[in-house]
């Protein structure tokens, strides 16, 4: 790391805070730290870091969870820090979104190298804005919350999922596979009435007229694109 990087480090235990402090205490890095869930979220979105550093053990939200909110609009490097080793365990947090997974205790030299690939990768990568504002809409992913002409729409988790997905590529057309993939975990696109239902639900609850979308439009026989003007 020859750069100035800023990394959040979402991580509750004492002994694990201080061995990275002195782990970062001579390169160049801003360390911030939060020792909750939601404080990690909000230094992530405010801080718009380099990277992230996440352990799963948290007091107020489980670190899976930390991973699935942010990206549901950012593609910011996280590597998960844990004690829990078993492959299911990584394999759950690798599927969650995280880049990369450290089972602890680990060395400063194997940290430092996991580091600078993920960063390296996160070169060819482009993340969106955490507050999205699409004409009368505005989409807040770290709040959870969705506006139209300033009053708020009530989504479901799965509503919220699929509209992150489409927006984190507006104006984009976006799959069936890609968007079953993503939103419910499913490898095929056997499940296409899943799709038909939901955004029928959005369009419900964000458009003028939902028999005549504006901005969530279908691609048929592709997948479905939200429109970016």
């Amino acid at each position: 790391m020859t750069l100035r990087t800023t990394i959040v480090l979402i991580e509750d235990e004492v002994p694990m805070l201080r061995f990275l402090r002195a782990a970062f205490g001579l390169e160049p890095v801003d360390l911030i730290e939060a020792t909750t869930a939601r404080e990690g979220l909000a230094q992530v979105a405010g801080r718009r870091p380099d990277l992230v550093l996440l352990d799963l053990g948290l007091p107020d939200l489980d670190g899976l969870e930390v991973v699935r909110r942010i990206r549901e609009w950012s593609e910011v490097p996280i590597i998960v820090l844990s004690a829990r080793g078993r492959e299911g365990d990584k394999v759950a947090a690798l599927d969650a979104g995280a880049d990369d997974y450290l089972t602890k205790p680990f060395g400063v030299e194997e940290l430092q190298a996991r580091i600078r690939v993920a960063l390296r990768h996160a070169l060819r990568r482009e993340a969106p804005e955490p507050v999205v504002t699409i004409g009368p809409l505005r989409f807040d992913f770290v709040a959870h919350t969705v506006h139209r002409d300033g009053v708020e729409v009530h989504l479901t988790p799965t509503e919220f999922k699929l509209l992150g997905a489409l927006l984190r590529h507006p104006g984009r057309v976006i799959t069936h596979t890609q968007l079953l993939r993503e939103v419910w975990g499913l490898h095929t696109d056997e499940q296409v009435h899943y799709l038909r239902v939901y955004t029928a639900q959005l369009r419900g609850k964000l458009e003028v007229d939902p028999a005549r979308p504006h901005w969530l439009l279908t691609e048929p026989g592709v997948g479905y694109r939200f429109r970016a003007e």
